[in-house]
């Protein structure tokens, strides 16, 4: 009879909606540093991802005791690579899920995540531009920046467009309904840092913005917290350096809980939708429009664009009339990353969409913030 893996009966377990853990031996690898073989043995014994697992039933399964199987699980639950809720138990996908939780808190040996941020780097590289590529799924849409009102012009006529901007396009209404405000490293430019490749635009430390219950959660067993005005600046200055303010892809206060500030050199997301233009998120209602009279040509909007959508189209007539920065739309999510950094005021955000995001986003049966709390 051949020996179970149990690593293989857990990976079959790590699958959420669409997520799943491939069938690949970096997966199995990424799930040997994370879990001892005795930690292994009982986490096969879990229920899959969207289902919590009591102690009674896994002390049946197990023929451990409670005691027993709660000194086993205290380890992985130190490091986050599993969860619990009350008195159950969850097993987590491995993106999102483990991979924030686990490098957030960043319990673990220095050997082990090391060796854990090369595999991530992998499958970011390697495994997520084929699964965006091959599934319908989005987990997050842009937030526009904190001058957006300023930026903003006349909606295009040729849409049946209503408002210029709704509370929940903008990044300052993350601010307005929350008490507490705190930030965490990104964990995607943390693995890059830890693996050699660090990204030329931002470091980690200017990271994800946390707000809501999770942030109180956080600040109130220790984590630094800041102001609402520091929060304004920490923002502007993610603006400046280029990146993109990411939320839940819906409408709900859950959207306001938890920002990535992304680039897209290292985020899982965004290397798949830049380099493959495969979108794993949902585009703003908003696309730039540039002033050509206040234009100077600098190509800063063209150095910053996140997405590679603008261009500089160079002039061929004498007086050079019709030499412009020209945006290839379809490739454009409409962060205002453009517009923020424009020194001459030359670039507006102009509402040309009026899609509306669902009222709840999940997971198959879970939500971004329950795979990270």
């Amino acid at each position: 009879m051949s020996e179970v893996n149990h690593y293989e009966t857990i990976r079959q377990k790590l699958k959420l909606g669409a997520l799943y853990a491939p069938k690949h031996r970096k997966v199995e690898e990424l799930m040997k540093t994370l879990w001892t073989e005795e930690e292994a043995k009982v986490l096969a014994h879990f229920n899959a991802c969207d289902q919590p697992t009591g102690l009674k039933e896994l002390s049946e399964r197990t023929g451990k005791s409670r005691k027993d199987l709660k000194a086993i699980l205290r380890t992985p639950l130190y490091k986050r690579t599993i969860s619990r809720v009350g008195t159950k138990y969850y097993l987590l996908p491995l993106l999102p899920g483990i991979f924030e939780q686990y490098f957030i808190m960043r319990r673990d040996s220095k050997e082990n995540m090391q060796k854990v941020a090369e595999i991530y780097r992998f499958l970011f590289k390697e495994f997520l531009p084929g699964f965006y590529s091959s599934n319908d799924f989005t987990l997050f849409r842009p937030r526009l920046p904190t001058d957006a009102e300023e930026k903003l012009i006349q909606v295009d006529q040729d849409f049946d467009v209503q408002q210029k901007i709704l509370p929940y396009e903008s990044i300052l209404e993350v601010l307005e309904d929350n008490e507490y405000f705190m930030v965490v490293p990104c964990q995607c430019r943390l693995i890059g840092e830890m693996t050699g490749e660090p990204c030329e635009v931002a470091p980690a430390d200017l990271g994800c913005f946390v707000t809501g219950v999770m942030a109180e959660q956080a600040i109130k067993s220790g984590y630094p917290s800041m102001t609402k005005e520091e929060a304004i600046e920490f923002f502007k200055k993610t603006e400046k350096a280029g990146l993109i303010h990411n939320c839940v892809a819906d409408s709900s206060k859950e959207s306001t809980f938890f920002i990535c500030n992304c680039c897209t050199c290292h985020c899982g997301g965004f290397i798949a939708a830049k380099e493959h233009k495969v979108h794993a998120g949902m585009r703003s209602n908003f696309i730039p429009q540039f002033n050509n009279d206040l234009c100077t040509k600098c190509e800063i909007c063209l150095k910053k664009c996140p997405m590679g959508a603008i261009y500089h189209r160079w002039p061929d007539e004498e007086d050079k009339s019709d030499e412009e920065m020209y945006l290839k739309e379809e490739y454009c999510i409409g962060c205002g990353v453009c517009a923020s950094n424009c020194p001459n005021d030359a670039i507006n955000l102009i509402k040309v969409r009026d899609e509306e995001y669902k009222e709840k986003h999940k997971i198959g049966t879970r939500t971004f913030s329950e795979l990270l709390m």
